[in-house]
């Protein structure tokens, strides 16, 4: 009988040592790390989970480490495959949500913005700046990046949308690159189909082209349209567009700020007052809305614009009536 009492006993006080002991293992797990600020922490790619737990423990940011190998024994189905990347851990969270953390999609990420009417040369140069992210493009010409993106041939100008694009560390130029010109081929398609009647252009790179000198020409969202329309009219009568923005692309790192007489009679293969119809290529990276005001031209009689000064165009029917309009907003300017 009293082995009876001493094994029940037994059991009572050993089941009570597992209950305490599963208690403080709990404790410890659900504990803060050791963290008073927000700090980056790197998975590196083929990392594994002992590594990465004796790794947090040598850094003090998790104090023990056999409550992670208790948790790996006991739970392993519950705990998720960890990921390769930068994920930011945070003070106050617990040892179980670090856990969770670095097995989740949450990493670390940053972003890139490509401003509508910027050149592919700009994009290169804030691509080649941008913070952890490879960059294998950074050394090669243009037409070897394009071969990578399996365009070989392809004049990159215009091809690549502008946007703000986000990406995590690893991510390379190549890959933003690739994303970017993707998005421009889908957005270029649906606003293609969705073109006006009776255009005086004919195929999609014409639009792209078109929406590139719109979207360098005005950045007043209302008057895309009305500067399509000019466009269009000109092209339809023969007349040259004469748009200082391909002057300026024409003359390239021989631009100085300023175009003078000299450079608009400058002959080069984007030189729209020298040149018939259209540039060989784009000459920026058009936005949705020029492209859409390129195939949706406002309708009129106006064949000439000149700029006011405030970022907006006095427009104009006859060149009488825009010699005056020169004569008020630049030449007494």
């Amino acid at each position: 009988m009293r082995l009876v009492k001493f094994l029940v006993g037994l059991a009572i006080l050993v089941a009570i040592a597992v209950f305490a002991a599963y208690q403080y293992w709990q404790h410890r797990l659900d504990a803060p790390i050791a963290l008073e600020t927000a700090q980056i922490y790197e998975v590196p790619e083929g990392a594994g989970y002992h590594r990465v737990v004796d790794e947090l423990v040598t850094r003090g940011i998790l104090e023990h480490r056999w409550p992670y190998q208790v948790l790996l024994r006991l739970e392993s189905q519950s705990i998720p495959a960890l990921r390769a990347g930068e994920f930011q851990l945070e003070p106050g969270m617990s040892g179980r949500e670090l856990i969770a953390l670095l097995g989740s999609n949450r990493v670390v990420t940053y972003t890139l913005t490509v401003p509508e009417g910027w050149t592919f040369r700009q994009m290169r140069e804030r691509l080649a700046r941008a913070p952890k992210l490879a960059k294998p493009g950074r050394e090669m010409s243009e037409a070897q990046i394009m071969a990578a993106l399996g365009q070989p041939g392809m004049s990159p100008e215009g091809w690549f949308f502008p946007d703000t694009y986000r990406y995590r560390k690893g991510v390379s130029d190549l890959d933003i690159l690739k994303q970017a010109f993707e998005s421009m081929q889908v957005r270029l398609d649906e606003i293609w189909r969705e073109r006006g009647e009776n255009l005086a252009i004919e195929t999609p790179y014409e639009a792209l082209i078109l929406a590139s000198l719109i979207e360098r020409e005005t950045g007043a969202p209302e008057e895309r349209r009305e500067i399509a329309g000019v466009f269009m009219r000109r092209l339809e009568k023969g007349m040259r567009l004469q748009t200082d923005p391909t002057v300026i692309y024409g003359l390239g790192d021989d631009y100085d700020g300023n175009i003078t007489r000299a450079d608009l009679r400058r002959p080069t293969p984007y030189n729209t007052y020298v040149i018939e119809g259209l540039p060989p290529t784009p000459i920026a990276l058009p936005g949705r809305a020029a492209l859409e005001a390129a195939v949706n031209p406002k309708p009129g009689d106006s064949l000439y614009f000149v700029a006011r000064g405030d970022g907006t165009h006095q427009f104009s029917r006859s060149l009488k009536e825009h010699n005056a309009a020169v004569r008020k907003y630049i030449l007494n300017r």
